[in-house]
């Protein structure tokens, strides 16, 4: 019998970053145990192109990422999802569609790099890849086979006020619902 392989949704209004940055951590990291996608409510379009250098520089796969609309996760033949962790504190907000099945559900807030502009984008980016990194390392790290899902939620939850974490975030009740 094969191992299940768990399916995680990053979600974060434009998709073109921090959603980015933890769908190719995820896939990476979690090393065939999970499948990582990312979707925006009003995706971009493009890929923020530090995002890529970011993540290439440091070997992560970046072939394949690209800006999309969570639209795409709800019609026939999308991915049935286990997790869906918002990202931002805008996606985090709004009323997200219906996902088939139960995902478990959280929020990771991260200030958005992209919003820096200048010198100063490079290393915004690196923090956020940092923090994102830190928060799928405890998340795979998680009994996720014998865990109940009260103590998953609460986890994640917990996981999404480690450093860097956004104001929406840091906020006992910041986890998405």
């Amino acid at each position: 019998m094969s191992e299940k392989i768990y399916n995680v949704l990053f979600l974060c209004t434009g998709n073109s970053a921090r959603s980015i940055l933890g769908e190719a951590l995820m896939n990476k990291t979690g090393e065939g145990r999970f499948a990582a996608y990312s979707a925006g409510s009003q995706p971009k379009g493009d890929v923020h192109p530090m995002a890529i250098e970011v993540l290439g520089n440091f070997g992560y796969p970046i072939g394949g990422l690209q800006s999309k609309s969570w639209d795409e996760f709800t019609k026939p033949g999308a991915p049935k999802f286990d997790f869906i962790i918002t990202v931002c504190d805008n996606a985090a907000g709004e009323s997200c569609p219906v996902f088939p099945g139960k995902p478990i559900t959280a929020h990771w807030g991260v200030e958005d790099p992209a919003a820096v502009e200048g010198e100063g984008q490079r290393k915004a980016f690196l923090k956020a890849l940092s923090y994102l990194k830190r928060r799928v390392e405890l998340f795979l790290m998680l009994p996720i086979k014998t865990i109940d899902e009260m103590a998953m939620r609460r986890k994640l939850g917990e996981i999404g006020r480690e450093e860097g974490a956004s104001t929406k975030a840091r906020a006992k009740d910041g986890d998405a619902q």
